[in-house]
C-alpha cells in the first residue's frame, strides 16, 4: 500500500513537473496539440498536458542579425563587396514556427538576395552617397518578404563598401579634379566681383577728378610708412607753368 501511494505521488510530481511551464516576459510559448495548433501563451506560468502538448519558446526581442559580404556588380558594371546588418524581431510568434521552417536563416537569406538586387541596379557613386535612400528600399522590401512570416523589419544598414584598388585611386582623381574646379569657379567669381567694384569706382573718380588726387596722396602715406623707403614725387607740369609765366614778365 505504501509503496502504491509512493508511486502514486511520484507519477503526479512527473506530471506536474512536465505541465508547468514559465516563459519571461519577452518569450511566448507556441503551443501544439496533438500536432494542431492551438496558440501561444505566456508571459509567466502556465500548464501544458504532458506527451499531448509540445511547446516551441520564441523570443520577441529585437534581433541583429549580420548580413555577410555579398559580391556585387553595380549597373555602371564596378565589383563591390557591400555587408549589412538587420534589425527585426518577431511580432506572431505562431506564424514565425508554422510559416518557415527556420526564421532566422529564411531572413538571412532574404537579406542577401535583397542586398545584391538592390545594389546591381544602382551605380557605384549611389551606393557611395544615396547609402539613406538604399537602406530605407531594403528595409521595405525585406519588411514586405518576411510579414507573412510574422517578421518586423525595423531598419537595414548597410556597413561598408570595398571597392578595387584602382577604382579607389580613380575617385580620388576625380574628387581632387572636382575641388580644383570649384577653386577656379571661386576665384573667377571672385575677380568678377573685384572688377566690378572697380568699374565702380573708377566712375566715380571720374565724375571727381579730386577723389583721384585724395587718393594718390593717400598711396604715398602708406608708402611712407614703410621704413628705407625712398619716394619720387611727381610735380605736376602745371605748377612750372605758373613759375614759366612770372619769369616772361619779369
Amino acid at each position: 500500500m505504501t509503496i502504491t501511494i509512493a508511486a502514486i505521488v511520484a507519477l503526479i510530481v512527473m506530471f506536474m513537473f512536465n505541465a508547468v511551464r514559465i516563459v519571461r516576459e519577452y518569450e511566448r510559448g507556441v503551443i501544439f496539440r496533438l500536432g494542431r495548433l492551438v496558440g501561444a501563451k505566456g508571459p509567466g506560468l502556465f500548464l501544458i498536458i504532458p506527451v499531448v502538448d509540445k511547446m516551441v519558446k520564441i523570443s520577441l526581442r529585437t534581433i541583429v542579425l549580420d548580413v555577410p559580404p555579398q559580391e556585387v556588380i553595380t549597373k555602371d558594371n564596378v565589383t563591390t563587396s557591400v555587408n549589412a546588418v538587420l534589425f527585426f524581431r518577431v511580432v506572431d510568434p505562431c506564424a514565425s514556427v508554422v510559416e518557415v521552417e527556420d526564421y532566422l536563416e529564411a531572413t538571412r537569406q532574404i537579406a542577401m538576395t535583397t542586398l545584391r538586387s538592390i545594389l546591381g541596379g544602382v551605380e557605384l557613386d549611389q551606393v557611395l552617397g544615396e547609402r539613406e535612400r538604399i537602406n530605407t528600399q531594403l528595409q521595405g522590401i525585406i519588411d514586405e518578404q518576411t510579414d507573412p512570416w510574422g517578421i518586423k523589419v525595423k531598419s537595414v544598414e548597410i556597413k561598408d563598401v570595398k571597392i578595387p584598388g584602382d577604382m579607389q585611386r580613380a575617385i580620388a582623381r576625380q574628387a581632387e579634379a572636382e575641388r580644383e574646379r570649384r577653386a577656379k569657379i571661386i576665384n573667377a567669381e571672385g575677380e568678377l566681383q573685384a572688377a566690378g567694384k572697380l568699374s565702380e569706382a573708377a566712375g566715380i573718380i571720374q565724375q571727381n577728378p579730386a577723389a583721384l588726387q585724395l587718393r594718390y596722396l593717400q598711396s604715398l602715406v602708406d608708402i611712407s610708412a614703410e621704413n628705407a623707403s625712398t619716394i619720387v614725387f611727381p610735380v605736376p607740369i602745371d605748377l612750372f607753368k605758373i613759375f614759366q609765366k612770372k619769369g616772361d614778365n619779369t
